[in-house]
């Protein structure tokens, strides 16, 4: 049997979030502190690439997925965003093992669109700098408002 993972203080399972994609990288955790939010996970053998390190797209649609959590529940109540464009750059590595926490900036929320980056922490060491443009998404998203 193997043991629990050890969660750092502060921070819970993020459950409403989860989708069947992110489900398939392993439980996410949220802290909130002082009005912000970090989502983290905990680096596993299947995360990994055949260099031993965390593979780079997961560690992106990590990054990806904590921008888009952070700007939905920036609103009350929580409305859902699209990416239209996000950079990223690769400082350094997670190994199996680390404990990685994605922190958000929101820059700025208009009207239709949001502006944030993300940078990817394992300790204090930063392995990930992403920036994004993202959309709001409708509630009443239909068929004929789909882009085509």
């Amino acid at each position: 049997m193997t043991a629990p993972i050890a969660i750092p203080h502060g921070f819970h399972a993020l459950e409403r979030f989860n989708s069947p994609f992110l489900s398939s990288l392993g439980p996410l955790y949220v802290k909130e502190e002082g009005g912000a939010m970090a989502i983290a996970m905990r680096i596993e053998e299947g995360h990994l690439n055949t260099r031993g390190v965390a593979h780079g797209g997961m560690l992106v649609t990590l990054a990806d997925s904590a921008l888009g959590i952070v700007l939905a529940t920036a609103q009350t109540p929580p409305e859902p965003f699209v990416t239209v464009n996000l950079g990223t750059d690769f400082i350094d590595v997670a190994r199996a093992g680390d404990w990685v926490e994605a922190r958000v900036e929101v820059q700025k929320m208009g009207a239709r669109l949001a502006f944030a980056s993300c940078q990817l922490w394992v300790g204090e060491k930063r392995i990930l700098r992403a920036s994004g443009i993202f959309a709001r998404v409708s509630r009443a998203f239909g068929a004929e408002e789909r882009p085509r």
